[in-house]
């Protein structure tokens, strides 16, 4: 297992907030498209996954 740095541990658990809000934000903006592209983050050290909504 990678080793979590501070700024490793907070910038996941700002993703995990991001993820639980997204949803009920993107219910209110209407219909979109959304698009899940994965990305390295050296900060952590592994892929994650990055979605955004294209109007």
């Amino acid at each position: 297992m990678t080793h979590l740095t501070r700024r490793g541990f907070l910038s996941s658990v700002a993703a995990a907030g991001a993820v639980r809000a997204l949803p009920v934000t993107l219910a209110r903006s209407g219909s979109g498209r959304r698009i899940l592209t994965l990305v390295y983050d050296k900060s952590l050290g592994m892929m994650r996954a990055v979605e955004r909504v294209v109007h």
